[in-house]
């Protein structure tokens, strides 16, 4: 099968502007006027009619594109924390269940004869649906409930779907009895931005929103769905084994190869959603000498007790295991779909997930199209005991106040953030009793400059991965 030519008929003087534009609908949930930024709109609408072929053709992606706004609607092959990052309060807190449960039930109200709503009228319309559900319900006496209604309207607000044209939604969660807010209500915005792949009341479970393989007699079309995945695997986690050349050419990242791998780098440090190493803080910069600190142990196996291997969970068990989470929040009285659509969705696990749909961990292969899995991969594990080792030399080495007011007394909280982060990133995963770093890990060997001079050995070099030599696949 001939590999797809991204940005065909882009002359090279404009193939820059063409790959600015595509990340600008990868980065972004909803392009607007005003949002992320002025300007943004025009440069993406300029190509959108190309970057839709290009979309659909090597990542069966939509892009739905009008003069107002630009929304790219995914297919999910996995559930994983990023999709959650774009649902957060104007503080940079996550939404929790109750915040995403209370956004849809707002925008459900949202009726499209109506041009405004005053929050008194739209908490009036929602309450009783809220308090239908157990486990939710809202109460205006409450004050973590009203806070969630904000973080909502604010969401709203910041997309674009809500304007405030009177009032304070501050000054009602402060007095719901004498402070109210008039919003003007966008349907077009509100439409775009609940776009499910599937009428979610006939689904029996969270995978089903995923983008199974599609059973299909023609080998063609499964050799195709199966790069299309393969593709969204690059573009979405890039680090992976192939087909990285031609999503540079669309998206303008340059194509690392080493020892560990293949994947996609920004320079620029734009088309992420986690910089790293970045200036991001405490947290950042202690997740990134803490790897230093791993480089040290890895490379010096004698310092100490052995470092031992350990396999790495397949991503079919965190799928499972997540999605289950995800059902347990799930009314058990919702009619399934199919066969057994009679029996209560919560009565049997959903069996529509095959465990073998995208490795997200580097390293490890479980697409059955792709290439089946034969081994698991080995990672070192790093006690505990050993991180809090690192972490104490560290606060010893700069001094716990450099660590900012909100770390210098709690070591412990600022490991435990540090280690979430590289979690995060799958630069290393997450196990009782420490963590397994994992192969992407190797490409901040170099990252030792973040250590004094007194807390460096001398060459100190590339983790041991792996016996073949650096920029070999």
């Amino acid at each position: 099968m001939a590999e797809l030519i991204a940005a065909r008929g882009v002359a090279p003087s404009d193939l820059g502007s063409y790959q600015h534009a595509v990340r600008l609908v990868l980065t972004n949930d909803l392009i607007t006027a005003s949002r992320p930024r002025a300007g943004a709109l025009a440069a993406v609408l300029r190509w959108a009619d190309l970057m839709s072929r290009d979309f659909a053709e090597m990542l069966g992606y939509t892009l739905i594109a009008t003069a107002h706004q630009v929304r790219l609607v995914r297919r999910l092959d996995a559930v994983d924390a990023s999709q959650r990052s774009v649902f957060a309060a104007r503080s940079g807190r996550p939404f929790d269940r109750r915040r995403l449960a209370y956004l849809c039930l707002v925008l459900a109200v949202f009726q499209r004869s109506r041009i405004e709503i005053s929050l008194a009228d739209l908490v009036r319309a929602f309450t009783p649906t809220a308090n239908a559900i157990d486990g939710l319900g809202f109460d205006a006496t409450i004050t973590e409930h009203k806070r969630a209604v904000v973080d909502v309207l604010d969401w709203l607000a910041d997309h674009g779907a809500l304007r405030l044209s009177d009032g304070s939604a501050e000054n009602w969660a402060r007095d719901a009895e004498s402070g109210d807010a008039l919003y003007d209500i966008d349907h077009d915005i509100c439409a775009s931005l609940f776009r499910p792949a599937r009428p979610i009341q006939h689904l029996r479970g969270a995978a089903r929103l995923l983008d199974l393989p599609e059973i299909n007699s023609k080998r063609s079309a499964q050799r195709n769905a199966a790069a299309r995945r393969a593709r969204r695997l690059l573009v979405e986690h890039p680090v992976a084994a192939e087909l990285a050349d031609n999503l540079a050419r669309l998206t303008g990242l340059v194509v690392e190869r080493r020892a560990e791998g293949v994947m996609l780098a920004d320079p620029t440090g734009r088309f992420t959603d986690q910089p790293f190493p970045g200036r991001g803080g405490a947290v950042n910069r202690t997740a990134g000498l803490l790897l230093a600190k791993v480089a040290d142990l890895l490379e010096d196996p004698d310092d100490g007790p052995a470092v031992t291997r350990l396999p790495v969970p397949m991503t079919g068990e965190d799928q499972r295991a997540l999605l289950g989470r995800i059902d347990a929040g799930r009314p058990t009285d919702l009619a399934a779909d199919g066969p057994a659509g009679d029996r209560p969705a919560g009565d049997r696990p959903d069996t529509d997930w095959p465990g073998s749909i995208h490795a997200r961990r580097p390293g490890q292969h479980s697409d059955p199209d792709l290439e089946p899995a034969t081994a698991l991969l080995m990672a070192p594990f790093v006690e505990q005991t050993r991180l809090a080792a690192m972490l104490a030399g560290l606060y010893t080495d700069f001094g716990a106040s450099s660590f900012t007011a909100q770390w210098e007394h709690d070591p412990d909280g600022l490991l435990r953030a540090a280690l979430q982060l590289l979690d995060d990133l799958a630069l290393i995963r997450r196990q009782p009793g420490g963590a397994l770093i994992l192969p992407a890990a190797a490409r901040y060997r170099n990252i030792t400059a973040a250590l004094p001079a007194s807390a460096r050995r001398d060459g100190q070099a590339a983790f041991d991965f792996s016996s073949s030599p650096e920029g070999t696949p």
